[in-house]
């Protein structure tokens, strides 16, 4: 007799994804897993999704919100990276997946991996160009120094102000340069300077370190606060190695926070023989000046004297008179013209006159009773009486007897 057959247990699809979960977390657990990120996605949720993959496999992978923001840098497709986090299954869509918990790049420290991709994202917004940088003040009224009031680098910018600039007014707003939270200090302690320590210059100081313990001058917290300072920044961060997003982003950078001092703070010799070069020249050209002003001012007054009433006046009785003897001399000469040609002319018409005939003895006679001029002996007959004008008398005389002559 054949045994019943029995019949097979069937599973519902959820209970099978979850049964897989459970053996994989039961099982296999929390792991280290490398690979190169792809696929990366950030919604709004603030979750990190992406894709764990090799040259043989994949692996979905979840970096969620709690976790991404305790990263030190920004994952991003091609980079290979060692991930620590617990295998399981997403039971909604039953896909293996890696829940993780750690993640840090492969081959790479986090925080060069961090700097990196800083500088090159504040690099395309401009941030790092010279044509934005500003000219440091040539002798500031007043300096501020953003450091820990505790830290060396504050004691070898007091050297040297002493040293340089002996009584310069410096003012610190002292914040920590290490350790978390220490951007967000830093910051203020700019903003502070720039806002309300009416200083003309900032200096940005601390000694060196480590890559870890300058990572408050690798924040965007604190480069953004440096590009958005109204005044210039110089920042002298760590030892002659040391290159930090801080130095990068100020206005001028200096090694170490001695030669930042030294860049901000003009020093008392230079100044002084500048100052007197500079006054050798304002006098030089002070005198320049002085005499070519005096020269317009004295053409200036010869042409106002020339222009002045009392002067035009004179000039004019000056003219007037020259114009009266002048006129004189031309009157006096056509006079003395005229005069000889009315001469000439009298003489000229006394040469025709009758009475020139009568001084050399010849006497003009006339009838007495009509004027008539006698020429002939019938003029006059016997009788007649006549008029006789000789040259200085007048003769009446009666005509006894006429004759003519031939």
């Amino acid at each position: 007799m054949s045994e019943p057959a029995v019949a097979p247990q069937i599973y519902p699809v959820g209970a099978v994804v979850a049964g897989v979960r459970r053996l994989l977390e039961e099982r296999v657990g929390s792991l280290w897993v490398v690979g190169e990120v792809s696929n990366l996605r950030r919604p709004a949720s603030g979750h990190v999704y992406f894709t764990l993959k090799d040259a043989d496999g994949q692996l979905r992978a979840a970096l969620f919100r709690g976790a991404a923001r305790r990263l030190p840098f920004e994952p991003e497709d091609g980079l290979e990276v060692l991930v620590y986090g617990e295998l399981t299954v997403y039971e909604a869509r039953g896909e293996l997946q890696l829940v993780v918990r750690e993640l840090e790049p492969r081959g790479v420290g986090a925080l060069q991996v961090a700097f990196e991709q800083l500088r090159r994202r504040l690099d395309a917004e401009g941030l790092f160009d010279a044509a934005r940088k500003r000219a440091l003040p040539r002798v500031p009224r007043r300096v501020g120094i953003a450091t820990s009031a505790s830290g060396a680098a504050l004691h070898d910018v007091l050297e040297v102000a002493r040293r340089r600039l002996p009584g310069l007014p410096l003012r610190l707003a002292s914040c920590r340069v290490q350790g978390l939270g220490a951007e967000r200090e830093l910051a203020e302690a700019l903003s502070l300077l720039a806002l309300h320590g009416e200083v003309d210059v900032i200096l940005l100081v601390r000694g060196g370190g480590s890559l870890e313990d300058l990572q408050p001058f690798n924040s965007e917290v604190l480069a953004r606060a440096i590009a958005a300072c109204p005044v210039p920044v110089v920042a002298g961060v760590g030892h002659e190695i040391d290159v930090t997003i801080a130095d990068l982003i100020a206005d001028a950078r200096a090694p170490t926070p001695s030669a930042a001092a030294e860049l901000a703070i003009p020093d008392r010799s230079a100044l002084v023989g500048s100052l007197a070069r500079h006054r050798e020249r304002l006098e030089r050209g002070l005198r320049v000046q002085l005499d070519r002003r005096r020269a317009a001012w004295l053409r200036a007054e010869a042409a106002l004297r020339a222009h002045a009433p009392a002067r035009r006046t004179a000039l004019g009785r000056d003219r007037l008179g020259t114009a009266r003897r002048s006129l004189a001399r031309a009157m006096r000469t056509d006079v003395e013209r005229r005069r000889a040609s009315l001469a000439r002319q009298a003489a000229a018409l006394d040469s025709l006159s009758p009475l020139a005939v009568l001084g050399r003895g010849y006497g003009l006679v006339r009838r007495t009773r009509d004027g008539a001029i006698v020429r002939e002996a019938s003029d006059a007959p016997p009788g007649e009486a006549l008029d006789v004008r000789v040259a200085r008398a007048e003769l009446a005389v009666r005509v006894l007897a006429s004759r003519d002559r031939d």
